[in-house]
């Protein structure tokens, strides 16, 4: 009786070690995900479905940034013509046209690396009637470089390097 005690018991003590290692490998493993997304990334290229979207050209520019802290930001301008203002206030169609394809917010993040997918939690969006949350999947390719793929339109592809 005193031996199926003690077995338990040391079934007890290296279950929990277990446990304990595999919170902390899958904690360590998710804050090495996080922390790949830190710092600035360039835009490489945007496609819909293989295709160039009209709505932001051949070459669209852009910048997306992490930090350590957990905030983010990003911002997309288009490769078309937009027409310059023709006054100090532009009018309607001039300001519609300045900001079709256009992507700018800011706000925080999280990784969930179970799920392959960085949110973005957006505070200020230049797009007032935008979603407030985003998801994104994510695959690293190679050390400086990450494929977003929006969860809501997954014929989106977005490649970033990094830039630091």
């Amino acid at each position: 009786m005193r031996w199926t005690a003690t077995l338990c018991s040391t079934l007890l003590v290296v279950m929990s070690m277990t446990r304990l290692a595999c919170d902390s490998a899958s904690g360590q493993m998710a804050d090495d995900a996080a922390n790949r997304f830190v710092g600035m990334w360039r835009l490489v290229s945007i496609t819909t479905n293989g295709e160039v979207n009209p709505d932001r050209g051949p070459h669209p520019t852009g910048f997306i940034v992490y930090d350590k802290s957990g905030n983010m930001a990003v911002q997309i301008m288009p490769d078309r013509n937009r027409p310059k203002y023709a006054g100090a206030q532009p009018t309607p169609e001039e300001a519609k046209a300045a900001l079709i394809g256009y992507t700018a917010y800011f706000g925080t993040y999280t990784v969930d690396v179970q799920a392959g997918t960085v949110t973005h939690y957006r505070k200020g969006n230049i797009n007032p009637g935008a979603i407030a949350n985003v998801v994104r999947r994510y695959e690293f390719v190679g050390e400086n470089r990450v494929i977003l793929n929006p969860v809501e339109n997954p014929a989106n592809k977005l490649t970033w390097d990094r830039v630091n």
